[in-house]
């Protein structure tokens, strides 16, 4: 039985107020010093482990996670070494502390010989949540017809970045013009007075890609672009199939995409217009070209997204780029799973330090399975060993608990 460590919430979150200057930047540096006590805000607690402890680690899938982490780490060399992984997250030490791990796993030839380095240079540390909370969820990336001109049924407009939004955080601008600001108009507001677009779909579609985030639309000649996320109009999101639900529109077991859509086709463009309108947020894209097919649009890192070896987490709490590793379950995995992940993507809805959203692909089939996800599980997040070490001596054995031994 594993053993769970419960440190006092008062203690963890006088240590997580503490912080240090990075050291002065230099090529790929190691740090001279200790890191301050700098464990988890206080929704978290972590135990280093060993990856014996890790459930079917052996018989993990390692190629399709480890190219996914080397696209995340030349993100890293692009950063400074000096730099905290995450300035929420110095528990995760250093950029130059993971530098070296970056240029290590390039050796790797296949899973085992990528197993056995991982091994060597990492400790897995399991984040675990005080009041037990987990949940692991999955997402994909819709693919979505399309046409260059309003034909019916595909006469929605895909919102294209207006040139009036003025970028202010979580609350852009709309620039008026007489020069002056104000806060961005809601959909309502948006769909009346009309939007550019980079082409039209079904308004079912256009209206669960502003969800989702980011998509591919396919056109009829065989051509296919990336609908890639640009911005919102700063307003809260609201959920439809709720207000449809509470009028009686549908009811619970037709609450999906597919329901919601059927009911659209019923319902006219008039009422379905006052529907997506219960939803004040707005999401406007750009166009961007396909690229490689197999691979997922941009996270939040700034690298595509690979299947089932990319996760969306709570950026309050971890770094993006780092290597994790999930127990879990769900009828589109199997059942029962456990794997290697990379930390590249986050979302409104992931809160929580044992919260993740798996990517699981493109298309139909990709969100059929993502749709089947959503269960509690276990994180282990892979430290360099040096850092890893760092959390044992200063975080655990300074409050008289004992680590896993690595």
């Amino acid at each position: 039985m594993h053993r769970r460590l419960l440190l006092l919430a008062s203690v963890l979150a006088l240590a997580s107020c503490q912080s240090a200057p990075p050291p002065a930047p230099s090529p790929k540096p190691s740090p001279t010093r200790p890191v301050d006590v700098a464990p988890l805000p206080p929704a978290a607690i972590e135990r280093p482990a060993s990856f014996r402890e890790l459930p079917h680690w052996d018989a993990a899938s390692i190629e399709l996670p480890l190219s996914a982490f080397k696209r995340s780490c030349v993100k890293l060399q692009d950063r400074s070494a000096g730099d905290y992984m995450a300035n929420v997250a110095p528990w995760a030490g250093y950029v130059a502390e993971w530098l070296p791990v970056c240029d290590a796993v390039n050796e790797a030839v296949d899973d085992e010989s990528a197993r056995r380095i991982l091994e060597s240079l990492f400790t897995p540390v399991e984040i675990i949540d005080p009041n037990g909370n987990s949940r692991f969820t999955g997402y994909f990336e819709p693919l979505y017809e399309a046409r260059y001109t309003p034909t019916p049924p595909f006469t929605e407009p895909v919102p294209a970045l207006p040139a009036d939004l003025v970028p202010n955080g979580a609350s852009p601008k709309q620039r008026l013009r007489n020069g002056s600001l104000r806060p961005y108009p809601s959909r309502a507001e948006i769909t009346t007075s009309g939007v550019s677009a980079i082409a039209y779909a079904h308004p079912a579609d256009v209206f669960f890609l502003q969800i989702q985030g980011s998509g591919r639309l396919k056109f009829p000649d065989g051509r296919t672009v990336r609908a890639s996320y640009a911005a919102h109009n700063g307003h809260p999101f609201r959920s439809t199939a709720n207000w449809l639900m509470e009028t009686g529109r549908i009811t619970a077991g037709e609450a999906s995409m597919q329901g919601i859509r059927a009911w659209m086709d019923r319902a006219g463009p008039i009422e379905t217009r006052m529907a997506m309108n219960q939803n004040p947020r707005f999401v406007f894209f750009r166009a961007l070209p396909e690229g490689d097919p197999m691979l997922g649009p941009e996270g939040a890192q700034a690298v595509p997204l690979t299947p089932l070896s990319s996760m969306a987490v709570d950026t309050d709490i971890h770094p993006l780029g780092v290597p994790m590793y999930v127990q879990t379950t769900a009828p589109g995995l199997g059942g029962d799973w456990a794997g290697l992940l990379v930390a590249q993507d986050t979302g409104g809805a992931i809160k929580g330090a044992v919260r993740g959203d798996l990517y699981f692909g493109t298309g139909p089939e990709a969100g059929e399975r993502a749709g089947t996800m959503n269960a509690p599980g276990r994180l282990w997040v892979f430290l360099p060993k040096a850092v890893a070490a760092r959390i044992n001596s200063t975080d655990m054995a300074a409050l008289g608990f004992q680590a896993g031994t690595p």
